[in-house]
């Protein structure tokens, strides 16, 4: 079972970089542009998601977004650069599908407020009233 796992883990990057110089000769792309091109866009995701995981831990140690939002959105971009930097054009076309899912749309993972009223959560109070001399 040891030995499956390695012979995968192995010959993923060598499957895939098969595939990627037979995509270059393919498209008439040197190699080295879409091994290095990815390479880059892969350390630059990587770079940009540690300056806005800082940001994202402490607006959630202040209470101003959810923390499982920002580590599930973190972790996603994580695995999307990784995938990026291993060479080949297969891990591209999954890191790109990996950043292309809509996590961060709609209501948050955390827990939401409680609102009175409308589903809206308007302000406004409906009462009666009468205005004493």
């Amino acid at each position: 079972m040891r030995f499956l796992i390695l012979i995968i883990l192995l010959g993923l990057p060598v499957a895939d970089l098969y595939i990627t110089s037979r995509v270059a000769r393919w498209t008439g792309v040197p190699l080295w542009i879409l091994l290095t091109g990815s390479f880059l866009a892969g350390l630059l995701l990587l770079r940009n998601e540690r300056n806005v995981f800082r940001v994202r831990t402490v607006a959630a140690l202040h209470g101003e977004q959810s923390v499982l939002r920002g580590l599930l959105d973190s972790g996603r971009k994580v695995l999307a650069a990784v995938l990026l930097i291993v060479p080949g054009i297969v891990t591209d076309v999954v890191a790109l599908m990996l950043l292309a899912l809509p996590l961060n749309v709609g209501r948050g993972l955390g827990p939401q407020p409680v609102t009175t009223g409308r589903p809206g959560g308007c302000d406004a109070l409906d009462g009666d009233y009468r205005r004493i001399e």
